[in-house]
Parts: C-alpha cells; sequence; structure tokens
C-alpha cells in the first residue's frame, strides 16, 4: 500500500465535510451569494503568494535536479500564471487588481500560510511535500466531486469546478501524491509519522479556509 493510499483513511473524512459545508454546496449548484465567495478570491490571492514561497523553498531544498526544475516550473507558473488568472477571476467579480493586493490575511489565512512557510523553513524535504499536497488534492477531489453532480448555470462557479476537476489539475496532484510516495518510501516510520501529521493539520486548514469565507471570519480586535 503507498503512503497516500494510507492517508486516505485521514483525508476522506475532511474531503467529505468539506463537500457538506454549506458554502461549497452552494457553490456547486450555483446558489451561493457573491460575498463569501469574493471574500473567498481575495484570500486565496494572499495565500497563493505564500504558496509560491514554498515553491521557492521546495526548489531551494529538493534532493535531485529534477524535482527541482518541477518545483521551479510550478513557482514560475505560480507567480506569472495562476496569479494572473486569479486576478481576471476576481474581475469577474467586482474585485480590483489593487484591492486583492491590499487584503489582509484573516486568522485563518495567515494561521494556515504561517504554518506551511514554517514547515517548508524548518522541516525537511517530505515535510515540505506532506503539507503541500492537501491544497491540491482537496482542491481536485472537491471540483471532482462537484462535476459529478453537474455543473451550475453560473459560469463563474462552472469555471472553477472545471478548473480543479480539470486533466491539467488532476495531473499536478497525482504528480504531488507520487512525490510524497517516493520520499515516503525512504523515510523511516517516525517521519511518516511526522509526513502524516504535516498532511492532516493542512487538510484541516482547507476545511477551515472555506469555513472562514462562508462567515467572512474577521479579526475580533
Amino acid at each position: 500500500m503507498s503512503f497516500t493510499t494510507d492517508l486516505e483513511s485521514v483525508a476522506e473524512p475532511i474531503w467529505d465535510d468539506i463537500l457538506s459545508h454549506p458554502m461549497v454546496e452552494a457553490l456547486g449548484d450555483g446558489t451561493l451569494d457573491e460575498e463569501p465567495f469574493r471574500y473567498w478570491v481575495r484570500q486565496d490571492y494572499v495565500y497563493l503568494v505564500e504558496y509560491a514561497r514554498v515553491f521557492a523553498t521546495g526548489a531551494a531544498r529538493a534532493p535531485d535536479l529534477d524535482r527541482m526544475a518541477t518545483f521551479a516550473e510550478l513557482l514560475e507558473s505560480t507567480i506569472a500564471d495562476e496569479m494572473d488568472l486569479h486576478r481576471a477571476y476576481a474581475a469577474e467579480f467586482g474585485i480590483s487588481e489593487s484591492a486583492l493586493a491590499a487584503t489582509e490575511p484573516s486568522p485563518t489565512t495567515r494561521g494556515y500560510t504561517d504554518f506551511l512557510v514554517r514547515v517548508a523553513s524548518t522541516g525537511s524535504f517530505g515535510d515540505l511535500v506532506a503539507a503541500l499536497l492537501p491544497c491540491m488534492w482537496g482542491f481536485n477531489e472537491t471540483g471532482t466531486r462537484l462535476a459529478r453532480r453537474g455543473v451550475p448555470d453560473d459560469d463563474r462557479y462552472a469555471d472553477w469546478i472545471e478548473t480543479y476537476a480539470g486533466a491539467e489539475f488532476t495531473e499536478l496532484t497525482e504528480w504531488c501524491k507520487t512525490l510524497l510516495d517516493d520520499v515516503a518510501a525512504d523515510a523511516s516510520e517516525r517521519e511518516r509519522e511526522r509526513y502524516r501529521d504535516r498532511f492532516e493539520t493542512s487538510a484541516r486548514y482547507e476545511y477551515r479556509f472555506w469555513d472562514a469565507a462562508w462567515r467572512q471570519e474577521e479579526w475580533s480586535a
């Protein structure tokens, strides 16, 4: 059994909770109010900036040239392509580039990104990959399951579902799962338990990221 197959027992209950969250259900049927999704788009932009830092750290810490090249490509793609697409997508919801750039991280966004950057900076390469995977896996699983139900009439929400259920993002997810399997194959049991912990923490943050957007979470003081 591969390590990521073993992780399914950790992941599946969290993916189920995400799919049953009222925000995700409303996104899937096209009835989601724009305000929580605007919040989500702005917070996801902040997240992507820090996500790019994790890719940069992954390139620096990669154990071989092939993996270094892949992380460098992901960094370039995130900064040059994905963030441009995110700006264009935000514009469809009336969010300007200046508004995106001025977004203050929510408590959940701050906690999640600080966790990712800390693990990437102070942990092993395996820790970094384990913490990175839930974002890809969770979005791919969410998009795929929603797509099976049928995409909504609202093109903006349909685009989100089709992007994360699509072949390109599925391929990226499978690459990251394979990478973690490869790293875990040579790891000790203690290291594998640490990878599991890193993975579960990030997966829990994935759920909380949706929930924070639904509640439009703010700092209390």
